[in-house]
């Protein structure tokens, strides 16, 4: 871990005016004037390396420190902006999207923010996830001046933020002088994509829109390949290869740890479920435990992963291959091995043996069915997570909250190219709801298939709007126990109840002003005030919203919404033109209009049919005899 500030005696300090506690001679943040557009400054210098290294999303959190800063960041077209609710669920939201997309990035505002995604950022650097935590810092003129600035706890101190990111974090930057500016944001850029670990860089807030000589309109590109972890190492392509190279060569049953999941095809030959002691998959601990020798890679032994440490292994049959040394039975231990070249290696020594698979094969009992569910039965969890398997496919990825819901999801079977992630070691209630706002937004090709428990979802429900606000087609299976189920499991009592919501009605009030927030996006984006927009402006207007469009494909909507020909978009074409997107409401004509207004009038039970005596009412009421789909009044009898 390495902390580097930023030269402050070069700043420009703004002297008091002598009087104890009395105002600075200058305001004590003055901001700088935004650069001309395209100058080579702080912030674009910034934006354009996250966009290098491939965040194209950014969790925000905006505060006075930091808004500066987020003009700029917001200005770099590769770049889009994800306003979240709060800081922990920016930092929820940036771990979940490096786990899809490889590093993840949020910025918050001073102490406040940066105190409030600090749990975040913790659960991130125990998962080994490069995320670049930025936050704006104070101005340039109040270091070294003892004044007590907002959102602190009060002393003339600013470094207690820095203090607590330093240990969760492998790097930490402040930046409060552009002369070091650029040597202090890429060595910690390039460090977090080293170490594969979060890192923190604060920001003064009058310094982003101030160009300097040492930025240039393009960075110089460059590119670090991750110090990885050991189950990036697994999942990777090259030591994931290695991994099922060596199971489809020396013939042994293949079982994964339950931080593991999703790592290992379970479609391969001889995969037996998850190692979990006690709660292992049926059959698969007592394989594992009576084999003569085992190799574990990549392993993590906590309390977690082997339920209190009552795994009944012996240490001398293990081989234990970490990203960078292997290491047999009680020693001795190899250093400087990749675990690749490892598993390669071994795969073309062994002679294949089959005979641990085959002792399974002669144990092994098929899952039962669990039985149908009778009408107004309450839904029952096996038969819940039945219908969850039959919706997995190479196109989803299932994540799992912290809780029961490890155990439940656990058994899922995973199609190839399904994803998986969970947060094993930090398990952190609450995480999944941020991690799949995160998720969605980096892995636009899948379908995500969140499963949360109540009292988690309690804990971080206001992203869910975030979540409709971006478009993201997430399914949410709640899991609504009426409290903390694991806990009740651990220790019961009545601290474990809590309060039941109507969670239905919870996402129709986030939902509610949906189109109010377009049409303030409208107005705000309309240039010149005449309520029309430009094809330019809407590609700005839906990326905004998360809808990534090219120019190209601006104008091409523009063209289809626009229905008086002007070139242009005024308010009512484009709330049509968002509500067809979203599904809601189609560009119809008037008489189609109508008809479907009478249709849901005349159905009676909600599930989307009419009686012919209905319909045949309903067309004569409108004095229309015209056949709809060739089909005449006439032609009903009832």
């Amino acid at each position: 871990m390495e902390t580097t500030v930023g030269s402050v005696d070069g700043a420009a300090k703004t002297p008091g005016n002598g009087v104890v506690g009395g105002a600075p001679a200058a305001p004590c943040h003055p901001l700088a004037p935004a650069a001309p557009t395209g100058e080579a400054t702080l912030g674009r210098h910034l934006a354009r390396r996250l966009v290098q290294i491939g965040v194209r999303d950014v969790f925000t959190v905006p505060g006075d420190f930091n808004l500066t800063l987020l003009d700029h960041l917001i200005a770099e077209p590769g770049l889009n902006n994800i306003g979240c609710c709060n800081e922990l669920n920016a930092g929820y939201a940036s771990d979940g999207y490096a786990r899809s997309n490889g590093v993840g990035a949020c910025v918050v505002t001073f102490t406040v923010g940066g105190l409030s995604v600090l749990n975040a950022i913790a659960g991130a650097y125990s998962e080994n996830l490069p995320v670049i935590c930025i936050v704006g810092g104070p101005n340039t003129n109040d270091y070294g001046t003892n004044r007590i600035l907002h959102h602190t706890i009060g002393l003339p101190d600013f470094s207690q933020e820095l203090r607590c990111f330093q240990t969760v974090t492998c790097f930490q930057a402040v930046v409060n002088h552009l002369e070091d500016a650029h040597d202090l944001i890429d060595t910690a850029v390039s460090t977090a994509l080293k170490e594969s670990k979060p890192v923190y860089i604060s920001i003064s807030c009058n310094l982003p829109g101030i160009p300097h000589p040492t930025f240039s309109h393009e960075p110089v590109p460059f590119y670090l390949s991750p110090r990885v972890s050991g189950r990036a190492e697994a999942e990777g392509s090259e030591g994931g290869k290695a991994f099922t190279e060596l199971a489809d060569a020396c013939g042994y049953p293949v079982a994964v740890m339950p931080s593991a999941k999703g790592l290992v095809p379970e479609n391969i030959p001889r995969f037996i479920g998850t190692y979990w002691g006690a709660v292992s998959t049926a059959f698969c601990a007592e394989i594992v435990e009576s084999a003569d020798a085992y190799l574990f890679a990549g392993p993590i032994f906590n309390d977690y992963s082997s339920v209190g440490y009552s795994l009944l292994l012996k240490k001398e049959k293990a081989i234990i291959v970490q990203p960078d040394r292997v290491v047999v039975g009680n020693g001795p231990a190899f250093g400087c091995i990749l675990m690749k070249d490892f598993l390669q290696a071994l795969a073309k020594r062994l002679n294949k043996n089959t005979t641990a698979h085959e002792n399974y094969c002669r144990i092994f009992v098929p899952d039962g069915h669990p039985l149908q569910c009778q009408p107004n039965e309450p839904l029952r969890v096996n038969v819940l997570f039945k219908h969850i398997q039959s919706m997995l496919s190479s196109s989803t990825a299932v994540i799992a909250e912290t809780g029961d819901s490890w155990f439940n999801c656990q058994k899922l079977k995973l199609p190839e190219g399904c994803g998986y992630e969970f947060q094993m070691q930090y398990g952190s209630i609450g995480w999944s709801v941020g991690a799949t706002l995160g998720y969605a937004q980096a892995a636009k090709d899948k379908r995500i298939i969140a499963c949360i428990g109540d009292g988690s979802f309690q804990v971080t429900a206001q992203d869910v709007s975030t979540m409709i606000r971006c478009g993201q087609n997430t399914i949410i299976f709640l899991i609504n126990n009426g409290g903390y189920t694991i806990e009740v499991e651990i220790h019961d009592g009545p601290y474990n109840v809590i309060k039941n919501w109507n969670y239905t009605g919870l996402v129709d009030a986030i939902h509610n002003g949906g189109r109010d927030d377009l049409k303030r996006l409208f107005t705000h984006f309309d240039a010149n005030g005449d309520r029309k927009i430009s094809s330019s402006e809407l590609q700005v207007i839906m990326n905004t919203i998360g809808e990534e469009l090219t120019s190209q494909k601006a104008e091409a909507m523009l063209q289809v919404a626009d229905t008086d020909g002007d070139g242009l978009l005024d308010v009512e074409e484009f709330m049509n033109m968002a509500g067809f997107m979203d599904g809601e409401e189609e560009i119809i004509d008037p008489e189609e209009k109508h008809l479907r207004e009478a249709f849901r009038l005349y159905e009676q039970d909600g599930q989307g049919c009419i009686t012919a005596r209905s319909l045949k009412r309903m067309l004569s009421r409108l004095g229309s005899s015209r056949p709809v789909e060739g089909v005449s009044v006439d032609d009903f009898s009832v």
